[in-house]
């Protein structure tokens, strides 16, 4: 398998070149977790995998609690099922911690203080009420918590992997992680490790153990286990020189004929991989070295530039950055791939 029949069959198993889904919930049950921090593009990332979708679908779903955005997995927020949570966050909170502890310490925050603030923000938020960002500073410095930007960024990020608080019906609040989501069943942790692996290389094989490590935030040690317990639903192949994991029913799967797609920043396709080699056109790797971070451009499977949108009101103008020449045929699919976008969006040109 080459390089652009690994990135092909990703654009697959993540649904990307053959839309199924309906329900942006249903993206995120097959992810299992999608990265969102950049909200409008996380937004997208669902949208491109749907049949139909736009904007202000995302927000109702997350306004009536069929996904949520917290964090879990590695220090960044994710888009995950109510059903997930729990599981997932008991899975890796010990692991962002430990990733955060020297910030934590730079910053004069401790086990007492992320209990006075946790303490305060139950209290704040019991009775189903939801708070905004504002209002959710106010409580803090209230509890007698100082609230500069990365001190209130954190303490809101440990209220979230303690399992305090989350995202709220509104955009941009904060609710009780108890008032939007369901209790669960009590904590396994080869069980849980099991269920992460089947979604990841479900979604997003072709790939590696360490890819999974990566994407997951957890141990090589930890992803052989769940990589171990679910290897009789998968199968494997030798590519430049690594083991490559993919689900049997999409080993043979033909791709469809190679088109053209906006990606937002932060899209799985490349931040699901240790190792981006395969995403990117051979001949655009220096260009392209900032992949993860900028939204991209992919044309016959592979990055080859990246976009902007800027919106003014109602108008949204997009430019276009392409690392190198593109042919007529490209051309077009890259403008249907706009005139998705702008639908998503749903603003006048």
């Amino acid at each position: 398998m080459t390089n652009l029949e690994i990135a092909r069959q990703r654009l697959n198993n993540q649904y990307i070149s053959h839309q199924i889904f309906k329900k942006p919930e249903d993206v995120v049950a097959h992810m299992g977790a999608v990265q969102a921090q950049d909200y409008a593009g996380a937004k997208w990332a669902l949208g491109l995998r749907m049949q139909k979708s736009g904007d202000a679908m995302i927000d109702k779903a997350m306004a009536d609690g069929y996904i949520i955005r917290t964090h879990v997995l590695r220090p960044t927020w994710h888009f995950i099922a109510p059903v997930d949570a729990r599981w997932m966050i008991d899975l890796t909170a010990q692991r962002i911690n430990a990733f955060s502890a020297s910030r934590y310490r730079q910053l004069e925050l401790d086990g007492p203080v992320f209990k006075k603030t946790n303490d305060a923000l139950a209290k704040a938020l019991d009775g189903s009420k939801q708070l905004n960002r504002l209002q959710v500073m106010q409580v803090i410095n209230n509890a007698g918590v100082k609230t500069d930007d990365l001190r209130f960024i954190h303490l809101l990020m440990r209220a979230e992997l303690d399992k305090v608080i989350c995202s709220g019906g509104r955009q941009f609040t904060y609710a009780l992680f108890d008032d939007r989501v369901p209790a669960g069943a009590p904590f396994v942790k080869e069980e849980a490790l099991a269920a992460l692996a089947a979604r990841y290389f479900k979604s997003r094989g072709p790939a590696t153990l360490r890819d999974f490590a990566w994407w997951g935030g957890i141990t090589m040690a930890d992803a052989k286990t769940g990589l171990d317990a679910v290897k009789t639903g998968l199968t494997s192949l030798i590519a430049e020189g690594n083991e490559f994991w993919m689900p049997i029913e999409q080993i043979n799967k033909p791709g469809k004929s190679p088109g053209a797609y906006l990606l937002p920043a932060f899209d799985e396709f490349a931040v699901a991989y240790s190792d981006r080699t395969a995403t990117v056109n051979p001949k655009y790797l220096t260009q392209a070295r900032h992949v993860i971070f900028d939204p991209s451009i992919v044309v016959n499977d592979q990055v080859v530039g990246t976009w902007k949108r800027k919106i003014t009101g109602k108008k949204m103008d997009i430019s276009l950055n392409f690392f190198g020449k593109v042919n007529k045929v490209q051309g077009k699919g890259v403008e249907a791939a706009v005139a998705r976008y702008r639908k998503f969006i749903g603003t006048e040109i």
